[in-house]
């Protein structure tokens, strides 16, 4: 009770700062629906729930810049996850548990310092046409192997102005772990071109498993190139994932793809895609296809719908299904 007055507390604090100055924003998304999900195991029923969160992130945040001047601004932006269905903060103990970071932008591009989103993230979802979210969210498939990761903590992050079409970005997590200078530690690169309707995107992204500075040596490895072209009536998307995890004992790789499309239709868009996570073993694969509509009542609100199905090896374990149908608004 009393963490949960503390958190109102702080918000409302950033909410009278916002109001006192110009330079600072408040944003958010409240996103609801209900989901029907089975696995199809014997013995097993579907589950229908309310979830917050389908289509993109419950979130409130503060985002602002101050001119420093000689083309110098300090920017910071701290960003909430919360649950529509149940009002819940989105992590124990973290009040901002999306975004949480400081620092100096100009001319050099931008160097900023805290809890971040990954080169390796943006890249997914920016190439993903469910853009990471409903039934179809490539993340699931491109973090089958060692995890996916969405954000750095601890992290030093820099992003070069972008020249011609072309982007960069990198950054780096301390592990924090004592008695060791790499346990825990997150690296992760990323390069993108998009000029006109062509988008393409790089990432690579390396994390020490390592829990202890006495434990043994485990790393994962995960490479993503992906692109999308706007062919007007169509988008047409495409990406490949090349994954390794290693650790005393073995080392396993995967490899992902995804071909999707996006289509608007008067007020709305069409969403497909397939994704392949071949595990390089034999009889443990997965594929998920799935197939979604949103549909915009304004520009900051719209209902949408989606249908995915699994298919998984038998190592995987059994098959998915999953309906949602819910609404986001923007604010």
């Amino acid at each position: 009770m009393k963490k949960s007055l503390l958190a109102l507390a702080v918000l409302g604090a950033f909410a009278g700062a916002a109001s006192a100055q110009t330079n600072v924003t408040i944003y958010g998304v409240a996103d609801v629906g209900i989901q029907r999900s089975d696995t199809n195991a014997p013995g097993s029923q579907a589950l229908w729930s309310m979830n917050s969160g389908i289509q993109s992130g419950s979130r409130i945040g503060f985002k602002g810049s101050e001119d420093l001047g000689g083309g110098l601004s300090a920017i910071f932006q701290l960003e909430n996850g919360f649950g529509i269905d149940t009002g819940a903060l989105g992590a124990a103990n973290t009040l901002f548990n999306r975004q949480a970071f400081v620092g100096l932008k100009g001319g050099f591009g931008a160097v900023t310092f805290g809890r971040q989103y990954s080169p390796f993230h943006i890249a997914v979802d920016t190439i993903d046409p469910f853009e990471t979210g409903m039934a179809g969210d490539a993340s699931g498939p491109f973090g089958n192997l060692a995890g996916y990761p969405i954000r750095v903590s601890n992290a030093i992050a820099y992003s070069a102005p972008a020249m011609g079409g072309l982007s960069a970005s990198a950054i780096y997590g301390l592990g924090e772990v004592a008695g060791s200078q790499g346990a825990g530690r997150q690296i992760g690169v990323g390069a993108g071109y998009a000029n006109g309707p062509l988008n393409v995107q790089f990432a690579y992204h390396t994390s020490d498993l390592r829990a202890t500075a006495a434990a043994a040596d485990a790393d994962a490895k995960k490479l993503y190139l992906g692109a999308k072209f706007n062919f007007g009536v169509a988008n047409l998307h495409a990406a490949f994932g090349n994954s390794e995890a290693e650790t005393a004992a073995a080392t396993t790789k995967a490899r992902n793809y995804m071909l999707g499309v996006s289509a608007p239709v008067g007020a709305g868009t069409i969403l497909a895609s397939w994704n392949r996570t071949d595990f390089r073993t034999a009889n443990a694969n997965s594929d998920l296809y799935a197939i979604g509509y949103t549909h915009a009542l304004s520009k900051r609100t719209n209902l949408y719908t989606s249908y995915g199905r699994t298919n998984n090896d038998a190592v995987l374990g059994a098959d998915a299904n999953v309906f949602n149908v819910g609404v986001r608004h923007k604010f």
